[in-house]
């Protein structure tokens, strides 16, 4: 950004790109994959031709090395046309700059070739039957055994569960709390690793999710990202990018609920006149372009914090999640009021936003521990 308020040229360019993507290759096709739960490997593999595979791995490791921000608009960009494609290529995204950043050269050298491109698919896999929001009391526990750690335990709401190839995992692997953990990366095809029946889900149908299982999986030592001890550093390091995209997602869905609810409100007309014309849908519409304008800018700073290594940018990410992810909800609940009984139906995309978006308040952190990490933080000041 050349200054708080607007967009380079370069980062507008991105959007475009983006943009003119998602309205060719992702909205015409978003209904049918919730409809019928479809996984669109190949939209994901286009999607990775344009970069977005790989947006803030390095140019050295083959990716594209942008920021937060550009990531952030990449991801909001998505969302308009599916909220749940948009969130599995950010989790994606999340797992393989994790490997970029903490693995030895030789594991990126195996890995990354391949995810970038989207031929091997990641997951991030911190979330335990047990352990949610106090992530740092996890069990799933890796005991050295010469050359590899034995793996035992089990993660939960994985998304990608079962179709990924990779898997960014979060084990125990000293004492309890939070410097116990480590972060290994395992693969699907390891021996002792399977995974659950695929989750039933109110939204997010176009992306697969279930448990991951370790039962004595035999993970080699090579396969560790940094050192013992640093994993819930790197989770930790690696949300804060997650919660911004996922905040990104949810103003992505936002926008085109609202621009559904304007062109509906135009055309619809009660008691004689389009429904717009009233100025109680007038109010509305205005509430709910002023709130996401006000979330956008929110998180478009975090973003910026976020890439500029700022003190407060895991504060920044944290509010920005919490705002974006709860504005875009309430957005999308009153697009969907001024659609009236059509809002409900599948034949309009509301519905789908509705329940794709309602998920972004829990995942990532929800929005109760964002409010927890915002309000010691300022306490610590």
């Amino acid at each position: 950004m050349t200054d708080p308020f607007a967009l380079t040229e370069d980062q507008l360019a991105i959007q475009d790109m983006a943009r003119r993507f998602t309205a060719d290759a992702i909205t015409p096709h978003a209904a049918q994959w919730d409809e019928k739960h479809l996984f669109p490997r190949e939209t994901l593999r286009a999607a990775a031709q344009l970069g977005f595979g790989g947006i803030y791995v390095s140019e050295e490791s083959g990716g594209i090395g942008l920021g937060r921000l550009e990531a952030a608009l990449i991801m909001e960009a998505m969302a308009y046309g599916c909220p749940s494609t948009s969130a599995f290529i950010s989790i994606h995204n999340m797992a393989s700059w994790m490997i970029d950043r903490f693995g030895s050269d030789a594991l990126k050298a195996r890995y990354l070739p391949a995810l970038v491109p989207m031929d091997m698919m990641a997951s991030y896999c911190l979330t335990e039957p047990g352990s949610g929001s106090d992530a740092a009391a996890l069990k799933t526990r890796a005991v050295r055994d010469g050359d590899h750690y034995v793996v035992n335990g089990s993660k939960q709401f994985i998304s990608g569960g079962g179709e990924n190839q990779v898997y960014v995992t979060m084990v125990r692997t000293g004492e309890d709390g939070a410097k116990g953990i480590s972060c290994l990366v395992i693969e699907k095809d390891m021996p002792g690793v399977s995974f659950g029946a695929q989750e039933r889900k109110l939204g997010w149908h176009s992306q697969p999710t279930a448990q991951l299982i370790l039962e004595d999986a035999r993970v080699p030592v090579e396969n560790l990202l940094g050192a013992e001890g640093d994993g819930f550093k790197i989770a930790m390091i690696g949300i804060d990018g997650g919660r911004l995209n996922i905040g990104a997602c949810s103003l992505g869905g936002a926008q085109r609920a609202l621009d559904e609810a304007v062109a509906y409100t135009r055309e619809r007309k009660q008691f004689g006149k389009a429904i717009a014309d009233f100025q109680n849908t007038q109010f509305k519409l205005a509430e709910m372009a002023a709130e996401l304008e006000a979330a956008r800018a929110l998180l478009y700073l975090a973003a910026s914090k976020v890439t500029n290594e700022a003190p407060d940018k895991t504060r920044f990410a944290a509010m920005a999640k919490m705002i974006a992810t709860e504005t875009g909800s309430r957005v999308v609940d009153r697009a969907l009021q001024l659609h009236g009984g059509y809002g409900y139906l599948m034949d309009y995309p509301i519905e789908r936003i509705w329940r794709d978006l309602r998920v972004h308040s829990i995942l990532e952190g929800t929005n109760e521990i964002m409010r927890l990490i915002v309000g010691r933080d300022l306490l610590r000041d």
